[in-house]
């Protein structure tokens, strides 16, 4: 058989939540779809026969001692016009901020050359920080949003993307809003139609997702629509769900019951569906997720600022068997690296097992067994973000996307703490994931092809 690729090197990858597989010097042959056809651990019997009939060939390439592969990280919630504001406003309310600040910017990507500019820009700067797969909230606007895909396409970064309705006016700003329910509806069934011909078109995949912004956007009309349109192109779908004490108490004072049932109601809760935050789930929600295999896309900085609690992450995840992965939320989020938010999960969820008042006893301040790992953490990142998506990615196995980053510890602008060249390699995954920086990532594919290299975007994906 032959292979487009072939890498020996040192990789980590989960196995499931509890288990960071360590796969030493293994070799890890690509076929020419971009697919994992094959990993040899050095002690399998046949690893020095393969060994030394691949080395010498063209395709072959050997990672150095300090040269670490870690799976593609997979970005669950991204509000892509929001990068133009990122790093700012945060310290105001979400009402004051999305009616000063974010809709307003929202409103720009009507200008086409605008959106172009802009979404260029994120879609490199993710792929420099290790994101292959990233699910996009855009705007209103057909055109950009089909543009957001269209660079998706063209840089090599596995893009979901969708076109946001917000139709009811009364809830949404004049400026800034679908001209109707009907234009929000079949505008979202061109877009679904025009994406799905890009996709057989790419080779990563392209694909796109029904999007009403939160219940509170959208008329009842608009939520039984887009369920339709999901049903019948059988396509992801994704919402904000329980973000914060004023959603989740508006959609229950307007339906009578909890944002989770209300969008089942709708058809929005499926397989394919991701709803951001959560953090407000009632073990019925938790439940209701877990039947109709819904996930979550947990924000941990983004929720620092704006979800008004900690979401329990690891009852979600062990009680009901939820499906968890990760999100930056940018722009609620200030950082675009999910590096960033597996440690913002990891401590988000001991604040939570520990509490906040110390003016209580310590058996009283905090939710008992809450605490999350970083290997749990870096589940989600990764395996557990291609289980929310429903796609073979996230996991440096047989049969998986090769989507894979190599970090360099001894980069010198950003050197690990590295000293002993005998360190246990459980050590040194916990430095690559707590310790790296932009500037260790130094090779990025998505489905086998190079993407971003030594920092600089590769040119044939500009």
């Amino acid at each position: 058989m032959s292979y487009s690729l072939i890498v020996k090197g040192t990789g980590f990858t989960s196995y499931n939540r509890e288990k960071v597989a360590i796969l030493e010097e293994a070799l890890f042959f690509i076929d020419d779809r971009g697919v994992i056809a094959e990993v040899i651990e050095s002690s399998d019997s046949s690893y020095q026969d393969m060994l030394a009939k691949y080395e010498q060939s063209e395709n072959y390439q050997a990672l150095s001692e300090t040269e670490y592969l870690l799976p593609g990280m997979v970005d669950l919630h991204i509000h892509a016009p929001q990068w133009a504001q990122s790093g700012t406003a945060l310290d105001i309310p979400l009402a004051d901020w999305l009616n000063t600040y974010t809709f307003p910017l929202e409103a720009k990507y009507s200008d086409l050359e605008y959106a172009n500019r802009v979404y260029s820009d994120l879609v490199s700067q993710l792929l420099s920080v290790g994101t292959t797969t990233a699910l996009y909230f855009a705007t209103v606007h057909q055109e950009a949003s089909y543009r957001l895909a269209e660079i998706c396409a063209t840089k090599g970064q596995r893009g979901l993307v969708g076109k946001v309705v917000m139709d009811d006016p009364q809830q949404n700003p004049e400026y800034y809003r679908d001209a109707s329910t009907a234009a929000a509806l079949a505008e979202t069934e061109t877009f679904i139609q025009r994406v799905q011909d890009l996709h057989k078109r790419t080779r990563q995949g392209v694909y796109p997702v029904v999007t009403p912004r939160f219940i509170p956007s959208c008329t009842d009309d608009a939520l039984a629509g887009l369920g339709e349109l999901a049903a019948k192109y059988d396509v992801h779908i994704q919402s904000h769900c329980s973000e914060s004490d004023w959603e989740h108490g508006y959609v229950k004072e307007r339906f009578g019951k909890n944002d989770a049932f209300a969008l089942d109601d709708f058809g929005l809760l499926a397989d394919k569906a991701v709803m951001a935050h959560c953090n407000h789930l009632t073990k019925e929600d938790a439940q209701l997720f877990a039947d109709t295999g819904t996930a979550i896309a947990h924000c941990p900085i983004s929720n620092a600022y704006f979800a008004n609690g900690v979401i329990p992450l690891q009852e979600y995840a062990t009680d009901y068997q939820v499906e968890i992965g990760l999100g930056t939320d940018i722009s609620g989020g200030f950082s675009k690296s999910i590096f960033d938010n597996i440690k913002q999960a990891v401590i988000s969820s001991r604040i939570l097992e520990d509490g906040v008042d110390t003016r209580l006893a310590s058996h009283e301040r905090g939710v008992p067994k809450s605490r999350i790992t970083l290997n749990e953490a870096f589940y989600h990142a990764t395996a557990g973000g291609g289980q929310a998506l429903s796609l073979p990615i996230g996991k440096l196995v047989k049969g998986y996307a090769w989507d894979a980053l190599v970090l360099k510890t001894d980069v010198p602008e950003a050197r690990l703490p590295i000293f002993d060249q005998k360190e246990e390699l459980t050590d040194i995954f916990q430095k690559l994931i707590y310790m790296s920086q932009g500037a260790n990532i130094r090779k990025v594919w998505v489905q086998g092809q190079l993407v971003h290299t030594k920092g600089e975007t590769n040119g044939n994906h500009n």
